[in-house]
């Protein structure tokens, strides 16, 4: 029921009282002591009430309020009103709370809470048999003094969580750990590590399986060529079907050979992980190739222009730098109309390095974009194989980049050409006064 006393109700009922008390003084010609006991029961009648209200809210267990009449009456049934909207309130939060730890308790992975100074706060059981992190027996430690890992440590110092963090879980030294960290409210943190170890087995069969048959095939790749040229080096005549037949069996052998070459130029770099970075001189390297597909380009006639505006280098893998940057080059060539135009740029811009290569091709559609860098994925298969194109040249590039740190940036409109930008970050740049550069 709501009550509302205001000020002018106040007023008006002190008035009444002492005026009755006055009244009732002067019927007995007493006024002063009538006016003087009316105003101590009334500041006796309100501290009794007042010390219930205390004895109430501090001591006494009861839910239900002290009896009273009157102000005190309505004061009573509005905490009473109030306390049991907050009881309800909080029942609510606890089943919300209760129901939040049931559903990550449920989850596959291990769960952290972490604060902005990344302590922890909460945990589920499943990041204890996998983080080896005790909740609440460890609340309050930072993460990184439960995780002592190198690999970790510098993760969370690059304060850069786009990418997820590798790790041997600290309790079972066979698994393999993918952690993510991530925004989580205004003030905290969520830390995710979830059980990739049969993934990571499946991958590595994958990439055996790839490597050993691609090495197996060279083989016999090497045999059928040798006996086709040895064949059409004859002096014997042949038939015109089968010189065509022959024709085609060293179209399909060359076209063999470059899958198994790319295949094998995949497997190596999905491998290359512990070899130490060197410092590599870019403008050397892409003048090279730019030199190499001039030459190459005699018959489609592009007009190959290079601009570079900067001299800062690399830190990574020759190899692995040559074949990213000659996979861009070379797509340009293979799908841009001849006596198209191609620009290959090595320019700093905001502190990034980049290296692009645009054409006035067809362009691609915005629905393939995304998928280019999949293994074998090709947006038109019949040109693919007029130009020679596996679907592992963009993929290769994809993991040499995911070496380096750097980032594949595509922009391309239906019809109107594609820009391929390789993007380093600062952290992979050096200046030729640091290091003597290839």
């Amino acid at each position: 029921m709501y009550f509302r006393l205001s000020f002018k109700n106040i007023i008006s009922r002190l008035l009444t009282l002492f005026l009755v008390s006055a009244f009732i003084g002067w019927l007995f010609d007493a006024l002063l002591p009538v006016m003087f006991v009316t105003s101590m029961f009334l500041i006796i009648w309100h501290y009794h009430h007042l010390l219930k209200l205390i004895d109430w809210l501090w001591q006494s267990k009861s839910l239900s309020p002290p009896q009273a009449h009157g102000v005190w009456g309505h004061l009573y049934d509005g905490l009473y009103q109030q306390i049991k909207q907050q009881r309800n309130k909080q029942k609510q939060l606890n089943e919300k709370v209760r129901r939040f730890r049931d559903g990550a308790e449920a989850l596959p992975d291990a769960a952290l809470m972490l604060s902005e100074e990344l302590t922890v706060e909460w945990g589920n059981k499943k990041a204890q048999r996998l983080l080896g992190v005790r909740w609440p027996g460890d609340s309050g430690l930072r993460i990184d003094n439960l995780l002592r890992a190198p690999e970790f440590s510098d993760y969370l110092a690059k304060e850069s969580f786009e990418q997820p963090c590798l790790l041997i879980s600290p309790v079972h030294p066979e698994v393999q750990l993918e952690i993510r960290i991530m925004a989580y409210g205004n003030e905290h943190v969520l830390l995710l590590a979830r059980d990739i170890s049969n993934i990571q087995r499946l991958e590595d069969m994958r990439r055996d399986f790839v490597a050993n048959v691609s090495h197996e095939l060279k083989t016999p790749l090497t045999v059928v060529r040798g006996y086709v040229e040895m064949i059409q080096s004859s002096n014997e005549t042949f038939d015109p079907h089968w010189q065509k037949a022959f024709q085609t069996i060293a179209g399909q052998v060359s076209r063999m050979d470059r899958l198994v070459e790319q295949l094998l130029n995949l497997a190596k770099v999905e491998n290359n992980l512990n070899d130490e970075k060197q410092c590599i001189n870019m403008v050397h390297l892409i003048r090279t190739l730019v030199d190499e597909a001039t030459w190459l380009n005699q018959q489609k006639k592009h007009k190959i222009t290079l601009d570079i505006t900067t001299d800062v280098n690399v830190l990574g893998f020759e190899t692995e730098l040559k074949s990213a940057c000659a996979n861009l080059l070379s797509n340009a060539i293979a799908y841009t109309p001849p006596e198209g135009r191609i620009e290959v740029s090595w320019r700093l811009v905001g502190g990034k390095a980049i290296f692009s290569v645009k054409d006035n091709g067809d362009g691609i559609k915005p629905e393939h974009v995304n998928r280019l860098t999949e293994r074998f994925y090709r947006i038109d298969r019949s040109r693919s194989r007029d130009t020679g194109g596996s679907g592992l040249g963009l993929a290769i590039v994809k993991h040499v980049l995911y070496h380096h740190q750097a980032e594949l940036v595509i922009n391309s409109q239906w019809q109107q050409g594609s820009d391929f930008s390789i993007c380093f970050e600062p952290s992979s740049l050096s200046n030729l006064a640091e290091k003597t550069c290839k």
